[in-house]
């Protein structure tokens, strides 16, 4: 663990089923209303997962830095699994999380900043059509955005998929369900009127770049005046230099309410 006394780890009790929930958290030293960025780990990942590429640039910058569990890996390892993926109770656990910090301490509510890849990049956008209100911006990097068409498109992944939502594809209402709600090509209005940055790499061998594509157009059907989309020359990756070069501009003020985002 790099930097392990900036660190530190926290429990939040949800709001939603009482059972505790842990989360690291860094504060800034002498800053007061600092930003805050909420890294989200990826698919088959926990909360360490962020640390060594985010917890470096949120020091240097002198930004708080939250990294939530939110009921774990979507693996079928996971025992929790049901609850993980997006799920009522995951989405509430980033929300819980983000409360007590921001009632605790010295953290600047109107700079709030999501940031994830793969699975993470998917809660990113789940968590901003969720509470679309609570983010300054929100970066989402080779996102999954429909768990239906990725089950059929990635055999790797399906059982785990199965695993969260309960069954494949088809296999019953309640199922069926749980895809469409987890999945966040459903709430593209939610979405439109989110600061929202996606990021895709064409070679993609997990998550392909269909999933942001098809979303960024549906978003622009939507009329989505803050959206940055792009598909880049890669592969699965997060490009963490350029999302924390975005909210550097968003927290100084440089990129205006309504006004489309230049990359």
């Amino acid at each position: 663990m790099p930097q392990q006394s900036h660190i530190r780890e926290i429990t939040v009790v949800s709001s939603l089923d009482g059972s505790e929930e842990k989360a690291l958290l860094h504060l800034p030293d002498n800053r007061l209303k600092a930003p805050l960025v909420i890294g989200l780990h990826t698919w088959s990942y926990d909360r360490f997962n962020q640390l060594d590429q985010m917890l470096p640039r949120c020091m240097e910058r002198g930004w708080a830095l939250l990294l939530p569990e939110f009921r774990g890996p979507n693996l079928t390892s996971n025992p929790r699994a049901r609850q993980a993926c997006a799920s009522p109770a995951a989405r509430q656990d980033i929300l819980d999380a983000l409360d007590r910090v921001t009632a605790e301490h010295s953290i600047d509510e109107e700079e709030i900043f999501l940031l994830g890849g793969s699975g993470g990049g998917h809660m990113a956008l789940m968590m901003a059509a969720h509470a679309p209100r609570r983010w300054k911006g929100v970066s989402s990097w080779v996102p999954v955005t429909d768990l239906n068409v990725w089950h059929g498109e990635n055999p790797d992944y399906a059982p785990h998929v199965e695993a969260c939502c309960g069954g494949s594809p088809g296999s019953g209402r309640k199922s069926d369900l749980e895809y469409r709600d987890r999945s966040p090509i459903n709430f593209v209005e939610d979405l439109a009127s989110v600061n929202l940055s996606l990021h895709h790499g064409r070679f993609d061998p997990v998550v392909s770049y269909t999933h942001s594509w098809r979303l960024a157009r549906e978003l622009e059907g939507h009329g989505a005046d803050r959206l940055f989309f792009e598909i880049f020359d890669g592969g699965h990756d997060i490009h963490y230099d350029r999302a924390f070069s975005w909210f550097d501009r968003l927290a100084g003020g440089e990129e205006k309410d309504g006004e489309r985002l230049s990359g």
